[in-house]
């Protein structure tokens, strides 16, 4: 079953997914519910970041960002790669950013007042 209504047919969205599928999705959703976790998430869709210029990106607390980016790894929305001393983290794939990029457009429409999409 794909989410992106260009994919999905009308069939794909009668059958509901798995519970282990809606259970892991609103674990991932219940970390985008915070703002600091979704700054964060929307920095790492562009580039990778260690957690001292992530920390200055979004303006807090090293520690405060190191405890974010252990529930989104936990929750699978980030990746980290080591480089020698360093952990360099980055949001893992396609689906984290067309997630935080739909989830902006809606809330531009409704900001703005635009029309949905069809």
């Amino acid at each position: 079953m794909y989410a992106r209504d260009d994919v999905a047919t009308t069939d794909d969205w009668q059958q509901l997914p798995t519970g282990e599928h809606v259970e892991v999705a609103v674990d991932g959703f219940r970390m985008l519910a915070d703002g600091t976790r979704f700054r964060m998430l929307w920095l790492l869709c562009g580039n990778e970041y260690d957690v001292t210029t992530l920390a200055e990106a979004v303006g807090i607390a090293r520690p405060a960002v190191s405890q974010h980016l252990a529930k989104l790894r936990l929750t699978g929305l980030v990746s980290v790669r080591r480089d020698g001393r360093r952990a360099l983290y980055r949001a893992r794939g396609g689906h984290v950013r067309r997630l935080l990029a739909e989830a902006v457009g809606a809330a531009d429409h409704h900001l703005t007042g635009r029309p949905d999409h069809d």
